[in-house]
């Protein structure tokens, strides 16, 4: 037997061994700042947490987010109506449905994309419990084919009290629309959400899936047939998530996760026959958001291009193609006559001053999402200012979660609970208050201003996965729980993140894979 190759493979062995301990020691002495120092999976399991911090109703036995307790447990009573769940939209406990279902629509879009980096890290089943606690409320609220309870909770009585979701004792109406006091924004964006969750859950739920599909099927046909915003026949909410952008948006937006959901031509037509009529090839955006969906109609819309089967739909598609290569420039500064999205001195997309980061998180999400359709497809994007590679779109998306995560010029993670140094003093009834389950004695509604609200100390209870606001034009941040604009978080903020998260731990295996089979090439030279 030849012995010859035995040193060579043995000799091989030992250095692969010691670069990879002298690897795993670096990265344990990597400050939390350096480019590719972020851990990606912690960061995907603590924003997946958040959403249990967020629930509404009877917390189930395996309730990970323990300083919370059951809450809002008559919750449509008055109405004769079962609204007990889903999620409290931000700091507060009104139940905003619009957002909600928006927040639930980008956690389905995110399993979609990635459902497969989400299952590797052990976490699938979070996301697949966090769409379903607010899929299960919209079932809950759509109680017939032309109604659906889109709010509970009024924003006005709800402010005024600072007090936990376990001692709430302010209204607790509930508000709907119907063929009288039509909202066709919420019925398209539930749509949106339930028919993008019945492709989640379509081959681990079938009967679910098919179910989430009737409800959208259903919703959809009511937004389209009864027309107007929700906001006008529900003054109750025009203070705090008034329609700005109108129905038009979110009718085109469940039509396309309808057809998406379905493969039904019905659908196809709708968004290429109404995208005229509904603005879908006249609004060039620069942001996405709960409130405005153009920029991902658009995007998914130009995604179906490349298919043989829409040919006959190249015109309107190529139309909707160049609005998103609009938004995608807009955000990576490539296009002329001032379309650009403004940026920080440190880099961070800039859109406006209050919870800035929720577009943020949105931008790149859709950033992230279109490259891999782009690398597919083996294309650049095109923009007034010159063409952008998959890698590069991928890499400014990785950009802005690295300044999210810490890298930035007050050196603090803005993704709650991640990190050496975070926001301590959120914006968060629940989490500034001390745990009902460790002080059971009743807070009323201006005890909590009188004692807790106030206070300088750090919350009791840490919201961990919560995306604040963030920092202003200047990257500065005031960690004040007074500063709502800065130091609140919502549920649509983090929902995005998800997605992305799931990507960038793909693009990190990737680079060590890419990595370790250059080392071995190196060695056998």
């Amino acid at each position: 037997m030849n012995h010859r190759h035995k040193p060579r493979h043995f000799l091989l062995l030992i250095l692969l061994l010691i670069i990879t301990v002298f690897s795993a020691v670096l990265a344990g002495f990597s400050s939390e700042t350096d480019v590719g120092g972020f851990d990606y999976g912690e960061a995907l399991s603590k924003s997946l947490l958040y959403f249990e911090a967020q629930r509404s109703g009877r917390l189930p036995h395996n309730q990970r987010v323990t300083w919370r307790d059951h809450s809002g447990l008559t919750d449509g009573l008055e109405q004769g109506v079962d609204l007990v769940g889903g999620y409290h939209d931000a700091g507060d406990h009104v139940k905003f449905g619009l957002p909600m279902a928006f927040t639930v629509t980008m956690l389905s879009w995110s399993v979609i994309e990635y459902g497969d980096s989400l299952a590797a890290t052990g976490e699938l089943s979070h996301a697949l419990e966090a769409i379903k606690w607010g899929t299960d409320y919209f079932i809950k609220a759509h109680t017939s084919p032309n109604v659906l309870w889109a709010e509970v909770g009024d924003g006005d009585t709800d402010h005024y009290c600072w007090q936990r979701p376990e001692d709430m004792t302010t209204s607790r109406r509930a508000f709907k629309i119907d063929e009288n006091n039509p909202g066709s924004d919420i019925a398209g964006e539930t749509a949106a959400a339930m028919a993008a969750a019945s492709i989640v859950f379509r081959s681990t739920n079938p009967h679910y899936s098919h179910l989430l599909l009737h409800h959208a099927q259903q919703l959809f046909e009511f937004g389209d047939k009864y027309r107007g915003k929700y906001d006008e026949s529900l003054k109750v909410v025009k203070s705090y998530y008034a329609s700005v952008s109108g129905y038009m948006d979110e009718l085109l937006w469940g039509a396309t996760w309808l057809y998406r959901a379905t493969d039904n031509e019905h659908y196809m037509s709708y968004v290429v026959d109404m995208a005229h009529q509904l603005g879908g090839l006249s609004w060039a955006m620069s942001e996405f958001s709960w409130d405005v969906k153009f920029a991902g109609v658009q995007l998914l819309a130009s995604m179906l291009l490349k298919e043989e089967k829409h040919k006959q739909h190249s015109k309107v598609l190529e139309q909707y193609k160049s609005k998103a290569d609009h938004y995608l420039c807009s955000i990576l500064n490539k296009n002329i006559n001032g379309t650009n999205v403004q940026r920080t001195p440190a880099g961070l997309l800039y859109v406006r001053q209050w919870n800035n980061m929720q577009y943020v998180s949105t931008a790149s999400f859709l950033l992230t999402v279109y490259s891999d359709h782009l690398r597919k497809s083996n294309t650049d994007l095109e923009c007034q200012e010159g063409t952008v590679t998959p890698d590069e779109m991928l890499g400014f998306a990785k950009s802005q979660i690295d300044y999210i995560l810490g890298s930035n010029p007050m050196e603090t993670s803005y993704l709650v609970g991640y990190g050496p140094k975070y926001p301590i003093r959120v914006h968060h009834r629940g989490a500034s208050i001390a745990s009902f389950k460790e002080h059971k004695g009743f807070i009323g509604c201006t005890q909590g201003y009188d004692n807790w609200y106030g206070r300088s100390e750090p919350n009791p209870s840490v919201l961990v996965g919560a995306l604040v606001g963030g920092p202003d034009d200047q990257d500065e941040f005031d960690d004040r729980r007074d500063n709502y604009v800065q130091t609140e978080a919502c549920t649509y903020n983090t929902a995005p993140l998800v997605g992305v998260f799931a990507r960038l731990i793909e693009l990190e295996e990737q680079k060590l894979e890419d990595e370790d089979v250059s080392l071995v090439a190196t060695y056998k030279r």
